[in-house]
């Protein structure tokens, strides 16, 4: 479900980074609205996607970009042998805990964009095949990265729920606010 992003105040770019962010965060809670655990570890369609595998993945996914323009370690080290772990619910995890820790990421997101002297700041990108040798991006360049990414999952997610039990993010968030739409 697409909600209105306020406009800025004039002239705060960071603030309508940010609030496009979290407006695609708040596209994957909500296809997790009342779901069981069971079905946020399910894979309802031929997909190796799930809606608890999605969350967990892009909160690992922007703290990890947040750590490169830090120039820190990420949290969690992924290389081919663990990578599809970022997209399962594995051993205790649970879709509270990743929200949880995506809570954490979120607010450190904020912090680091906020308290960042421009966006034109650069940070080196890793040496992966597919960046460029020595490449290098912007704080807004992150941003806006953080925005597609999110964007990308939370389209995947409003699909995976809907072959759960046919709900759309209209019927969950009405439910939840006590209503309905229509």
């Amino acid at each position: 479900m697409v909600k209105h992003v306020p406009a800025e105040a004039q002239g705060d770019e960071r603030g309508a980074l940010l609030a496009f962010i979290e407006e695609q965060r708040g596209g994957i809670r909500r296809a997790l609205l009342g779901v069981t655990e069971e079905q946020a570890r399910s894979r309802p369609s031929a997909s190796e996607l799930s809606l608890g595998g999605l969350l967990k993945h892009v909160a690992e996914v922007e703290q990890i970009w947040i750590a490169r323009a830090r120039q820190e370690p990420p949290a969690v080290k992924r290389d081919e042998s663990n990578w599809h772990e970022s997209f399962q619910l594995v051993g205790e995890e649970t879709v509270a805990s990743q929200l949880a820790y995506w809570e954490q990421v979120a607010a450190e997101t904020e912090k680091f964009i906020r308290s960042a002297p421009s966006l034109d700041d650069t940070f080196p990108l890793p040496p992966d095949p597919w960046f460029p040798p020595e490449g290098r991006v912007s704080l807004r360049w992150l941003c806006l990265h953080l925005i597609r990414e999110t964007a990308r999952h939370a389209g995947h997610a409003d699909i995976i729920r809907e072959s759960l039990d046919g709900r759309t993010a209209f019927e969950l968030v009405a439910q939840e606010q006590g209503g309905s739409w229509g």
